[in-house]
């Protein structure tokens, strides 16, 4: 993909990612959509003569897409575009994915096995602790902990991943070259080493407030699930959590102390069943297992706490951990239905097995 060309294109008025994806789609790559007329740009739903004019126009913008290419190759990065096979995987299934993200450092194919975690900027001791041991935990099973550099929560989940020598990639609401608390620099550039800083911000951008509910979309787009850490209401971990939603991704919170303003938010996902209660990491791993299996570090056996009878015990040994249907199992077993289901609601029962929807059995072990 022509970056140059890309860059170009998303730099002309009233061109923004969705009629940048249209025009792409439509001509093949983003070079033949600078080479084409005007009767084949108004062709593309939502490009008018006034938007074709200004495409044809664009040779105004190349002083300042190489400016933006100059100030990325100085500080060793580079733009990875929607349509690169090292795009973040889980980002291109979102509504509105961003067309382009710079990128300092690597991304890696292990990061569609990411859990984002976010929360307020000054947290409690407690929130701090909390938030330290979750990333630690994701960390050390090979799971990316994804964040957004803020102070606070983030800051202290992005700390633990790097500690625990795990993978972890902070979303900015900057240019990957402004590094936002100036705290964090040296913190940044350890993530860098081990992990990725990216942006859809143009290099120089500025930290404007404005930027970060956009950006908070990315965070969220990047996982598989959000885990959130103490917030008020109002906070902007809680837009973080309302994207997951929107973007069909699970939402965890932390429960926190219910006199404490900052858990005001966190405790008021859980109590309307937006977000799953989690008191550990394990919490959110079986949450996400059957997404995660293929990383995840293999654990002993658990040795059974309950005793089954014989009859139990033949229908557990063909069970396992990923789902299967009764229809299978009756084969696998050869049972009748009606006798495997006797055995299977005992089962339930003992809490060793686990009925899902569409008839659909797995150890819960």
């Amino acid at each position: 993909m022509d970056v140059r060309a890309l860059l170009s294109l998303s730099m002309v008025p009233g061109i923004g990612a969705a009629r940048l994806r249209a025009l792409v789609s439509h001509f093949g790559d983003p070079q033949s959509v600078l080479s084409a007329g005007e009767r084949d740009l108004v062709a593309v739903e939502g490009i008018d003569r006034g938007t074709a004019r200004k495409i044809l126009g664009r040779g105004e913008y190349e002083e300042e897409v190489q400016a933006q290419l100059s100030k990325l190759n100085r500080v060793g990065g580079r733009i990875v575009t929607f349509w690169d096979k090292d795009f973040p995987e889980n980002l291109k299934r979102i509504y509105d994915p961003p067309v382009f993200l710079f990128v300092r450092g690597t991304i890696s194919n292990a990061d569609k096995y990411s859990v984002a975690m976010v929360g307020t900027r000054n947290p409690t001791a407690y929130g701090r602790r909390i938030a330290e041991k979750f990333a630690s935990g994701l960390a050390s099973q090979g799971i990316t902990v994804i964040s957004g550099l803020a102070r606070g929560i983030d800051t202290v989940a992005h700390a633990a991943a790097v500690r625990s020598g795990g993978r972890t990639v902070a979303v900015l609401g900057s240019g990957v070259d402004v590094i936002y608390p100036a705290e964090n620099r040296r913190l940044s550039e350890e993530i860098v080493a081990g992990g990725c800083l990216v942006s859809e911000y143009y290099m120089g951008a500025k930290p404007d407030a404005m930027n970060f509910p956009r950006r908070n979309r990315i965070i969220s787009g990047m996982s598989l699930g959000t885990i959130l850490v103490e917030t008020d209401i109002n906070g902007g971990a809680m837009i973080t959590a309302g994207t997951a939603l929107d973007q069909n991704r699970e939402v965890f919170a932390v429960p926190g102390n219910i006199l404490e303003k900052k858990s005001r938010g966190t405790n008021k996902l859980i109590k309307e069943g937006q977000a799953k209660l989690v008191e550990d990491v394990s919490d959110v791993i079986d949450e996400l297992r059957y997404k995660l299996k293929s990383i995840l570090k293999v654990q002993p056996k658990l040795q059974l706490k309950v005793q089954l009878t014989i009859f139990e015990q033949k229908v557990y040994d063909i069970l396992t951990e990923d789902p299967c249907h009764i229809d299978v199992l009756s084969e696998k077993g050869g049972m009748t239905t009606s006798d495997l289901l006797v055995q299977l609601l005992s089962l339930e029962l003992k809490g060793v097995v686990k009925q899902l929807p569409g008839k659909y059995f797995t150890r819960c072990d």
